[in-house]
């Protein structure tokens, strides 16, 4: 349960001073990481993190033009506006509630769910899941932020509906690599899709209901999961990106109207599969040998790094759903390999 101690909110407010990105291009983890130690119970972790990741940020971007209704699509994708989309978006979140605001943007961002490297659409998820929570202006301004980095670095995925008959871990072995395995992931992501990978990613058995997608989803981050626990060598900062993710589309399904479940569920999929075929290795290596979910969450939060954190929060919520040790597992290979 998310914990609704005041230093989250804290915590946020320090870094809605800082910009969606630093060092050029890398992603600012910090709102994520510190609600993810909320939720993890461990809120007195929030402000010693926070202390030593704010020195690395840049400050908040400045805006070019206004963001208007009928101007928005032009400005979608172009991270030189991203102080404009911060602006406009603060203002509508002080406007409206915020459970009308994600609905009117969800579906507009959706299909660019590989924005940042997929961050978009993972600090969307943690906002939302801490609104659930307690509804407050840091955590409302939050959201914004979130947004607004979502659509500065907007970029569209092939969205692909699955429609076979393979489980989750069948189908994840079928995908293929991109043949150009070098330069950043959106080099690597304009590849997609290629006739193989498409294949695959239809081959997956999805929901065949809107009501069975929380089910499909916490499937898909559980095969995920398996998958990365052996082969997260391939790269293991990035390839965390594939369950933390869907975990960020299955945080947010509860506000969402379930006609949109279905559409989520696709662009999830979607996420996963690129990700994989940016960066999965040809072979695979045992998995660690986990002992409790209480040793892994203290080895992770021991680590501190953000992406170790972060799939430590994904890998526990499903290992609370399923008991299955692979989720620890892949924490522990996110630790070993300095994720």
């Amino acid at each position: 349960m998310l914990s609704t101690t005041g230093a989250y909110d804290e915590a946020l407010d320090r870094y809605h001073a800082t910009g969606p990105e630093f060092d050029g291009y890398l992603s600012n983890h910090g709102p994520m990481v510190v609600e993810a130690l909320a939720r993890l119970g461990r809120p007195e972790l929030i402000h010693p993190w926070t202390d030593g990741y704010l020195h690395r940020l840049d400050g908040a971007p400045r805006g070019i033009e206004a963001i208007r209704p009928d101007t928005w699509r032009d400005a979608l994708g172009d991270p030189l506006r991203a102080g404009d989309w911060t602006t406009y978006f603060l203002r509508q979140s002080e406007e409206q509630p915020w459970g009308d605001l994600l609905a009117t943007w969800w579906p507009r961002l959706l299909p660019g769910i590989a924005a940042g490297a997929t961050h978009g659409v993972i600090r969307t998820g943690h906002a939302v899941r801490a609104l659930r929570a307690a509804d407050s202006a840091p955590r409302r301004r939050e959201l914004a932020h979130a947004l607004a980095y979502w659509a500065a670095r907007w970029q569209q995925l092939p969205a692909v509906a699955p429609s076979g008959s393979s489980d989750v871990s069948a189908a994840l072995e079928r995908i293929p690599p991109v043949a150009e395995q070098e330069l950043g992931i959106r080099h690597r992501l304009t590849q997609l899709p290629t006739p193989g990978w498409r294949s695959a990613m239809e081959s997956l058995a999805g929901p065949p209901v809107a009501e069975d997608v929380p089910a499909a989803l916490e499937q898909l981050v559980s095969g995920v999961l398996t998958h990365y626990a052996t082969h997260a060598h391939g790269s293991p900062t990035m390839l965390v990106h594939a369950a933390t993710a869907p975990m960020a589309v299955l945080n947010t399904l509860p506000s969402l109207p379930m006609a949109w479940w279905s559409a989520a569920f696709d662009a999830a999929w979607s996420a996963s599969g690129a990700v994989l075929a940016a960066y999965t290795p040809e072979h695979a290596r045992p998995a660690p040998k986990p002992t409790s979910a209480d040793d892994v969450l203290d080895r992770a939060v021991r680590h501190g790094g953000e992406h170790v954190i972060k799939l430590a929060d994904t890998a526990l919520r499903i290992h609370e759903i399923t008991g299955a040790d692979h989720a620890l597992a892949a924490t522990l290979s996110a630790v070993e390999q300095d994720a």
